[in-house]
């Protein structure tokens, strides 16, 4: 198992374990259904009590406003994220040995939690400025786990990329987009994906056979 796989195991052996007491947990389980079913902002904070079975004024027992909801999920979500990056990233093996870790592990992440990615990665634009800026440096800690990678394998002569922070965004792009599409009922499994995506990442990176 890569190092990228084991953090993605320890960080997803109790979802939403972090979240505590139980009631707090159960509402922020049930932001997120009606957050990716509905939208945050056609969500009212009515809608996410009844799906908890609670009662709208036990919610701000928890969170002051839905906001805060949102805010623990997309927080929760990008340190997820960013630990599965950072894990491949510190990694053994080539340049294109930790980016196929890192891709692999990312995308599978994103199609098991399709629900939870899409509010984590989709729902952004509904924060206040200042929890913005707040997932806005995580994104950037993440782009630069990837572009590190990449710079290595440029420096290292395993890749062919001209334009790294152009491509370092393409990547982390195409492994996100497969929260919005993926479908438990079609025909590729989250680790079938993983392996899918990895490839055409290294094909991207113009990654030498062998490398």
């Amino acid at each position: 198992m890569s190092a990228a796989e084991e953090t993605e195991v320890e960080v997803e052996d109790q979802p939403w374990g972090e979240v505590t007491p139980d009631a707090a947990r159960r509402l922020l389980i049930a932001a997120v259904e009606a957050f990716a079913e509905r939208g945050y902002h056609a969500t009212t904070t009515r809608d996410i009590a009844g799906r908890a079975g609670m009662s709208p004024a036990a919610l701000y027992i928890h969170y002051k406003t839905k906001e805060e909801l949102l805010l623990r999920i997309s927080r929760i979500g990008h340190d997820k994220a960013l630990h599965i990056l950072r894990a491949a990233a510190d990694g053994p093996g080539t340049a294109a040995d930790r980016l196929t870790d890192a891709v692999r592990s990312f995308v599978r992440w994103h199609a098991a939690h399709h629900t939870t990615a899409r509010v984590v990665q989709y729902e952004l634009d509904a924060l206040g400025d200042e929890h913005r800026t707040e997932i806005i440096a995580l994104r950037r800690q993440s782009d630069a786990a990837v572009r590190d990678m990449i710079n290595d394998g440029v420096r290292d002569g395993e890749f062919d990329v001209p334009d790294v922070p152009g491509t370092t965004l393409a990547v982390l792009s195409l492994c996100i987009d497969v929260a919005r599409w993926f479908n438990v009922a079609g025909h590729r499994t989250p680790d079938e994906v993983g392996a899918l995506y990895a490839d055409l990442v290294l094909r991207m990176v113009g990654a030498r056979k062998g490398a």
